[in-house]
């Protein structure tokens, strides 16, 4: 039968004696129980006694902590706190040297315990050890233990850290300064002055003055790691307590190249990893300087603005030689300017300042854009130019890519996100390169040309770009390279094909995990998916599409357009115009019925691809498609303008001739699809039904001695 609630079974130990099995009844007073323990072993006067854990912080037992003891556990018999403190405030005081460092010793081990603290400092014993430190007259050993005990007795918050006095603040720092230190005693006064600083504004003035900022940068030299985390713990508390005026000064030192390599050198090559703690501070200290940025990532353009105005003219003239800003009427030069803008990616290009007042990025995509043109010219032109001059609806938009690459950068970057208390994500480069942002921009805008080329990309496509070059930039800070350089290599390596195939990887590893009634399931939908794509396909070519004639002569290619009856028997295609909307069916005057098509052809064995030779041609081989009817030398001849409508005509035509499709889109679309279902399935399995209205808040228990006591944790 369990014992009652209120009865706890627990051992009772005491040096040299054996130890005793009781039956704590938590309605007894503790004073009482103590006295029935100490009458147990013969134990004269019970109040100088009183009961402490035997394992971890082994904190003293009160009436307030008491109803934390549970079964099982094991209590040490030990001398009562008030005695204690009584006891080391004396042997603090002794002419002999041993009894002093013995006494401060233990001290320094007893003074986690708030029980104890508060009998000690009630004694005024932590103004005893302030006047050790200020006459700093004992050995290294003796002060190590001082300042120990100090640190934990002023981490209970009952003293106030303002009470002390400047002479004492001024020793500690003059530890911090001295070239010659002992290293635990350095390491113990960089922590007592950061949980000043932290504690107090009115402290950061005299801590800055006595430690210089070019001092906590020297102590990030020295091998020691705990004094390299406790000078950063110190500059972290300086940076985020500073006021307006302190803190820009804090920024234009920290924002020194040499500064963050120093930290860099020291620090993070050197050591090869960092603590947990060091690892904070840096994410910290990466965190705040990047959120230097955060104003100009918050204003939009102002396009009366004629600073403004002249550096977006400025990047245009760059890219361009121009007749634009010669003799020239108004209007003409209007219309030059214009037609460069558009050329030069803007989505408005008589007011392109309109494609800036998005915040963010706002005026920092202008900033990285001018950056990018002016520190490397030539890669900007070659960008610009070479999409300007595109003619085939494949050109990358550089502003309209700059101004959501800017973004993307500072999403990943966390660029306005105040820090958080436990981040630890930093990125080595940071430490390593001056200017962090504008650089990664400039190799992340060369990468995104890259694999627009590479996905043969045209502006439907920008938004799965985009997310191609946002996985690519986060897999590869991922790993933390150290150098901008190792960044650029990686990156560029990791290219389009590389992702697919890390994606496939993930896929099937996740494939692998689920469950065999998982697996089951997704084999059961897949049917009833690929019917839902098949429909979608056939409602495309019901919906038709508009083509255009490729000719061996470079004029301008006439349009044609096709589609397929809504019977989904007759293929109706014919010649129409520029800007021609859907044609009806009875404009569409030739027709193949479905019937009488015998194949669908792709890339090189299209017949109208023989023709086209050469690398130049390669993008156009990719996009042709061909189907052969009636009699083998009849054939109709496609080219699609992208690579989504390849894939929907050749899925579709596929559909219609009684095969499989074959497509990337399809395999993603199902993909998709069956992650979507099977997740919903799932839900339905857990059969929780969700109700239209709140349920009823329940009546509260008839006592809360299960609640825990979270004081007692933090003490």
């Amino acid at each position: 039968m369990p014992p009652p609630k209120d009865i706890v079974k627990i051992a009772i130990q005491m040096p040299g004696a054996y130890p005793q099995l009781i039956d704590l009844d938590q309605k007894k007073p503790l004073s009482a129980v103590i006295k029935e323990v100490c009458d147990g072993w013969n134990l004269p006067g019970p109040d100088n006694y009183a009961l402490q854990y035997t394992d971890g912080i082994q904190t003293y037992i009160t009436e307030s902590n008491r109803l934390d003891i549970k079964n099982g556990s094991i209590l040490r018999l030990t001398q009562a706190p008030g005695r204690c403190a009584e006891d080391l405030y004396k042997g603090i005081q002794s002419s002999d040297g041993g009894v002093r460092c013995d006494s401060l010793k233990q001290l320094a081990s007893v003074s986690t315990d708030v029980t104890f603290a508060q009998e000690f400092i009630s004694r005024d014993g932590h103004t005893l050890l302030v006047h050790i430190v200020e006459s700093a007259n004992e050995n290294a050993l003796i002060m190590t233990h001082t300042l120990t005990a100090f640190m934990e007795l002023m981490d209970h918050g009952i003293v106030s850290w303002e009470n002390l006095s400047s002479v004492f603040i001024k020793k500690i720092a003059s530890f911090v300064n001295a070239k010659s230190q002992d290293a635990s005693i350095q390491q113990l006064s960089l922590a007592i002055l950061g949980n000043m600083v932290l504690s107090s504004g009115s402290l950061f003035t005299l801590v800055k003055q006595e430690v210089t900022l070019e001092r906590l940068i020297l102590h990030m030299q020295v091998t020691n790691q705990q004094i390299q985390t406790k000078a950063m713990a110190l500059l972290m508390a300086l940076l985020l307590t500073a006021g307006e005026t302190d803190r820009q000064e804090l920024f234009a030192f920290l924002s020194k190249k040499d500064v963050r390599q120093y930290i860099y050198k020291n620090i993070i090559h050197s050591s090869g990893s960092v603590g947990d703690e060091m690892a904070h501070y840096l994410y910290v200290l990466q965190s705040v300087t990047l959120n230097h940025l955060e104003p100009r990532m918050r204003t939009p353009l102002d396009s009366y603005n004629q600073d403004q105005r002249e550096v977006l003219h400025a990047l245009r003239q760059a890219a361009f030689v121009s007749e634009a800003d010669s003799g020239l009427s108004h209007e003409r030069r209007r219309s030059l300017c214009a037609k460069e803008f558009k050329k030069l990616g803007f989505s408005n290009n008589s007011n392109p300042g309109q494609d800036l007042i998005r915040t963010p990025p706002g005026l920092l995509a202008l900033d990285t854009m001018t950056y990018f043109a002016s520190s490397y010219p030539g890669a900007y032109s070659r960008f610009v130019l070479e999409n300007s001059s595109r003619e085939d609806k494949h050109e990358c938009p550089f502003a309209r890519s700059s101004i959501q690459l800017t973004l993307i950068l500072c999403e990943i970057l966390r660029i306005g996100e105040p820090p958080s208390e436990t981040g630890s994500d930093y990125h080595p480069v940071f430490f390593s390169q001056d200017c962090l942002l504008n650089e990664l921009f400039c190799i992340c805008i060369q990468l995104l040309n890259k694999t627009w080329k590479e996905m043969r990309a045209t502006q439907e496509d920008f938004d799965k770009v985009m997310q191609v070059v946002r996985e690519q930039i986060t897999r590869t800070l991922s790993t933390k390279p150290t150098s901008l350089e190792l960044f650029k290599n990686k990156v560029n390596a990791l290219n389009y094909s590389e992702i697919l195939k890390l994606r496939q990887t993930e896929r099937l590893h996740q494939e692998e995990t689920l469950a065999p009634p998982v697996l089951e399931l997704k084999e059961r939908l897949k049917p009833e998916l690929l019917e839902l794509i098949r429909q979608q396909r056939l409602n495309r070519l019901c919906h038709g599409t508009l083509f255009r004639k490729i000719s061996s002569r470079r004029r301008q290619d006439k349009l044609w357009y096709c589609r397929l009856s809504p019977n989904h028997k007759v293929l109706h295609y014919g010649d129409v115009e520029e800007d021609s909307d859907t044609p009806p069916i009875e404009m569409l005057q030739e027709k193949i019925p479905v019937s009488d098509i015998k194949a669908l052809l792709t890339g090189k064995d299209c017949p109208h691809m023989k023709e086209y030779k050469g690398k130049q041609n390669k993008e156009v081989l990719d996009l042709a498609f061909s189907i052969t009817y009636d009699v083998e030398e009849d054939n109709l001849n496609f080219i699609a303008s992208s690579r989504t409508d390849f894939c929907l005509w050749t899925d579709g035509l596929s559909v219609l001739l009684g095969r499989d499709m074959t497509s990337e889109c399809m395999r993603s679309e199902l993909e998709i699809l069956l992650s979507m279902e099977i997740k919903l399935r799932l839900l339905d399995l857990e059969n929780v039904p969700i109700p239209e209205s709140a349920p009823p808040i329940p009546k509260p228990p008839s006592n809360f001695n299960f609640c825990y006591d979270y004081s007692q944790t933090e003490q």
